[in-house]
């Protein structure tokens, strides 16, 4: 499937199947792979907006890094680039399961 070559209506609705696919899997993905699912659909989504709290506890803090480190790679694509690269993470990881209907 040639992804560059859909209306910004397919994307948007394969991007949604894409979310729903990666959220249903009992797969367990890298952290480095959760994050960049993190940052592609807080991008994609304009949802960028990092909540750091002042007192962070249990390691709330290095999270907090990883997450902005990961916004910060991906802010300079636009949100269909990060739907697009959400949407490719997701066949990767997914194989099989991703199969769109």
């Amino acid at each position: 499937m040639d992804l560059e070559k859909l209306t910004e209506q397919e994307v948007e609705k394969l991007f949604e199947h894409a979310y729903q696919r990666v959220s249903e899997t009992d797969k367990k993905f890298p952290q480095d792979v959760l994050l960049y699912f993190y940052a592609y659909y807080k991008h994609a989504k304009n949802e960028s907006d990092l909540k750091v709290t002042q007192s962070p506890i249990n390691g709330e803090e290095l999270v907090n890094a990883f997450k902005a480190n990961a916004m910060f790679q991906v802010k300079t694509f636009s949100q269909q680039e990060s739907k697009l690269k959400y949407i490719r993470l997701a066949q990767l990881q997914l194989g099989d399961e991703f199969d769109p209907e």
